[in-house]
């Protein structure tokens, strides 16, 4: 890796000057931000994420991080032995996957980055859904057309849940004490049952519940992409239903743009899709001009 040139003092006051009208705009404003298992990437990657949250809770932010697992929850079910089942395409959270959900999201992956920010001077606290009950979940089911008979069949996907209630009170004080909340997305339904909730479905509903100024989805691609795989710096509600209706945004782009136009129905003000692994890309988005990912609007 080439060295960054250096900056002389006036140089670096000029950025400083050009980030303070964002840093107002955000001033005690709670900006959730979605930190995806395969955005995660390595150590350096992780270092980078926890200083752009600690700089941002220092300059007057109300970060709020939940984040998903995937390749981890992957990694350790292939350590232990447990088979996954996928129906579809979409993978079946039995008894024993779900303990190892919980295990892994709300633990491991949960104080890891509990610990990086600790680390980089922040506080930090480590929660779950189950907390406080602040979200209280529902059983997922999907439904599909068999090609043959025609015949819409309903598909038992587990213990897969997603959000029905959000309670805030835990968060409220939690942002009160000027700590920095990361949330798993393992959640209880109202019966006690433990479920596994998709970490961008999470998110939004977290960043509606919390009327926050935006919801930033830090994922593994650099943000919504036109046919020709170019990236489209900003669109509307309307615009991306339309892109979804003629093909353009396909596959898994389609759950994140469901969630954001989701966020953006409980108050949000827009939401960001972009890539986690640049440096320090929360930053680039939110204290530049130039911004970064796709941003969406009502």
């Amino acid at each position: 890796m080439t060295d960054l040139p250096q900056l002389t003092p006036s140089q670096s006051a000029d950025l400083l000057v050009q980030a303070l009208p964002h840093m107002q705009r955000y001033d005690q404003e709670v900006i959730v931000i979605k930190y995806g298992g395969n955005a995660m990437g390595d150590a350096a990657t992780a270092e980078d994420f926890a200083e752009d949250i600690v700089l941002l809770e220092q300059s007057g932010l109300k970060p709020v991080v939940c984040h998903g697992g995937g390749p981890q929850i992957a990694a350790m079910l292939k350590k232990l032995g447990i088979q996954s089942e996928f129906k579809q395409g979409l993978r079946v959270t039995d008894e024993a996957t779900v303990e190892v959900v919980e295990m892994v999201l709300a633990g491991s992956v949960n104080k890891e980055i509990v610990g990086y920010i600790t680390r980089e001077g922040g506080r930090a606290i480590g929660l779950c859904g189950k907390d406080g009950n602040m979200v209280t979940a529902r059983k997922v089911t999907r439904t599909v057309v068999d090609p043959d008979s025609k015949i819409e069949e309903v598909l038992d996907l587990g213990f897969v849940g997603e959000p029905a209630q959000v309670n805030t009170a835990v968060l409220d004080a939690v942002l009160k004490a000027e700590l920095i909340p990361v949330l798993a997305p393992v959640c209880a339904a109202a019966d006690g049952q433990t479920y596994n909730v998709n970490a961008d479905t999470f998110a939004g509903a977290i960043a509606g519940a919390l009327n926050a100024k935006r919801l930033l989805l830090l994922t593994d691609v650099p943000g919504v992409l036109d046919k020709d795989r170019q990236l489209i710096p900003e669109l509307t509600v309307e615009e991306c239903r339309r892109l979804i209706a003629d093909g353009t945004i396909s596959g898994g782009m389609i759950p994140k743009i469901e969630t954001c136009i989701y966020a953006l129905e409980k108050g949000v003000e827009a939401v960001v899709i972009l890539d986690g692994k640049v440096p320090h890309a929360a930053l680039i988005e939110l204290f530049t001009d130039t911004g970064a990912g796709t941003i969406i609007r009502r």
